[in-house]
């Protein structure tokens, strides 16, 4: 919206023809983003014990999480409007990604929000069913896919996947990309979601993949850049950079409050839609493969809970102490702090690893 309103201006006032640029609205947008989430989100904790609504917890879960059955969740409901509210005002309205991220984030938000209503009114570690909350994410992910397939966003096809660490090597998935970008905003929602269990953990993480993908973003949207390091071209891509920051900024903001020990929680209403979200980009600039890598953190804890279930369905034993891996490492006695500092440094070798594969082709 501000590139509509205040460039225009600039005959009158140089300085709004700063609005422009990409590299100054990223910057803008972290800085408001930021400021929302910290002036709304101590009104949600207060609304929240004023209530005094309590957050459900598993009854198979570790006995110092159950300390924390008092602490404020659903932060997702200041976060996931800070980032749309922020995404409308900083980036082009006549950009057909804006709208595409703000949808797939609202849509998942909206099932995320459901399942921690349901909770919290039934006192209950169940919220929605698994089934609904799949609907949620195939329907998002089914649209996109269709959209992409008819819309193709650059000139080898959009049934296209790139193999990271091969220039040459392209993946041609013709009419089945529909289902195949439907898992990836399933497989993403949901190993986010299952990273969500420790204070700041999965917003840390978070935060470090969209700094990764805000940089693939901007190349893939620059033609010079894309066309030097071999990169798909995506006209426009690099709006959703200012995206990827101003998720940056809110969840810097957010994280204030999170850091252990937290004062509030995201919820699925926050974890679903950022999962979602980032998966979601990872199609529009043609880097699905490399998420794998980016989202390395992500990708171990899901795997975490699909080995930990199947070994126990085949030998009735137990193959990590628990499941998400981050609870694994608690029951070897890591503090939690530890436990998530390291996970976040993991995180930062997984993004290093998949900028390096910009060169390594």
């Amino acid at each position: 919206m501000f590139y509509w309103l205040l460039v225009p201006l600039k005959e009158f006032f140089f300085g709004f023809n700063l609005f422009r640029y990409i590299s100054f609205r990223a910057l803008g947008g972290i800085i408001t983003s930021f400021a929302f989430v910290v002036v709304a989100v101590p009104m949600w904790i207060n609304y929240f014990k004023s209530k005094k609504l309590l957050m459900a917890v598993r009854e198979d879960s570790l006995v110092n999480h159950h300390k924390k059955v008092t602490v404020p969740t659903m932060g997702g409901v200041i976060l996931i409007p800070a980032i749309i509210i922020n995404a409308l005002l900083w980036m082009r309205l006549d950009c057909k990604f804006t709208y595409i991220v703000v949808g797939v984030l609202f849509i998942l938000g909206l099932c995320g929000f459901m399942d921690d209503y349901k909770k919290i009114k039934r006192q209950s570690a169940k919220g929605l069913s698994a089934k609904t909350k799949l609907m949620f994410q195939a329907a998002a992910g089914i649209g996109l896919g269709i959209y992409m397939f008819f819309h193709p966003a650059f000139p080898e096809g959009q049934t296209a996947v790139c193999i990271p660490f091969f220039k040459n090597i392209i993946l041609y998935t013709g009419v089945f990309y529909i289902l195949f970008t439907a898992i990836i905003i399933v497989a993403s929602s949901n190993a986010v979601n299952l990273t969500d269990g420790l204070d700041g953990l999965a917003i840390g993480s978070v935060m470090l993949v969209s700094a990764a993908f805000a940089i693939l973003a901007y190349i893939a949207g620059n033609i010079k850049f894309a066309g030097y390091l071999k990169f798909p071209y995506v006209p426009q891509a690099g709006e959703i950079t200012i995206f990827l920051t101003i998720i940056i900024g809110s969840g810097l903001g957010f994280l204030w409050f999170n850091a252990p020990p937290a004062e509030i929680f995201m919820g699925d209403t926050g974890s679903l839609p950022l999962g979602g979200v980032i998966g979601a980009i990872s199609v529009l600039i043609k880097q699905e493969a490399l998420l794998i890598i980016a989202g390395g953190v992500f990708v171990v804890e899901a795997l975490s809970v699909i080995i930990q279930v199947l070994y126990y369905k085949k030998t009735s034993r137990r193959f990590f102490k628990m499941a998400p891996l981050h609870h694994h490492f608690e029951l070897k006695n890591w503090p939690e702090s530890k436990v998530v500092v390291r996970f976040w440094i993991m995180g930062i070798f997984c993004i290093i690893l998949a900028l390096l594969t910009l060169k390594v082709r």
